[in-house]
């Protein structure tokens, strides 16, 4: 493997179906700060316009996706494995 840390994408999506997903990053284990606080329940995130969406609870839609909120304020992704 190479010592290169990859640069984290603007926006990233953990839906398959979106435009925004990258299945390979998301397997090495991506990190959310927002607002200075860990999350572990972003659906999607943008750096550049500053929000993330978290997924409210176990509920669904009616097509089997997670129910969202959008929250704005400063988002931090990191790599998890670091390494």
């Amino acid at each position: 493997m190479s010592d290169e840390t990859p640069t984290m994408p603007d926006r990233l999506s953990v839906d398959p179906d979106s435009p925004f997903y990258d299945g390979d990053l998301l397997a090495r284990g991506v990190g959310i700060r927002f607002r200075g606080e860990e999350k572990t329940n972003v659906e999607e995130y943008c750096v550049s316009e500053g929000w993330v969406r978290l997924s409210v609870g176990a509920k669904v839609d009616r097509r089997g996706k997670a129910l969202t909120i959008k929250l704005t304020g400063p988002v931090e992704p990191y790599l998890r494995d670091a390494g």
